[in-house]
């Protein structure tokens, strides 16, 4: 008796593959602007840019997702890396969606118990 060892052919979609390209792009600032680097319990005011999407950017040490929000502070075109996971974030979407632009932001805590609250 003959054995046939091939392995029979299936329909494969790989349209994930594309995804998965576009993934590895977007984790790539296209703009080389500095970062913002915000100091503990200070107040930052700041214009944000709503008038594209921002880019992501995702940590390949713990896979957190921080979308890339172009700021001008201080006179300084900049980019802000902020989590999503951040309830500042989606405050920020939904001023933003009504026509806001110019943002009072304060830190707190430090590393992983890092937060941002806008304020009034």
């Amino acid at each position: 008796m003959e054995q046939n060892n091939e392995i029979p052919e299936q329909k494969v979609d790989m349209s994930w593959i594309d995804k998965e390209i576009a993934e590895q792009q977007s984790n790539k600032p296209i703009d080389r602007k500095p970062a913002l680097k915000l100091e503990e319990n200070k107040i930052y005011e700041m214009d944000i840019d709503f008038s594209k999407p921002w880019d992501k950017w995702t940590n390949p040490e713990d896979g957190s997702v921080k979308k890339i929000l172009p700021v001008k502070y201080a006179g300084i075109d900049s980019v802000w890396f902020l989590n999503i996971k951040n309830p500042c974030y989606r405050q920020i979407l939904e001023l933003g969606k009504k026509g806001q632009r110019k943002f009072k932001v304060i830190r707190l805590g430090q590393a992983k118990a890092t937060k941002y609250s806008l304020v009034n």
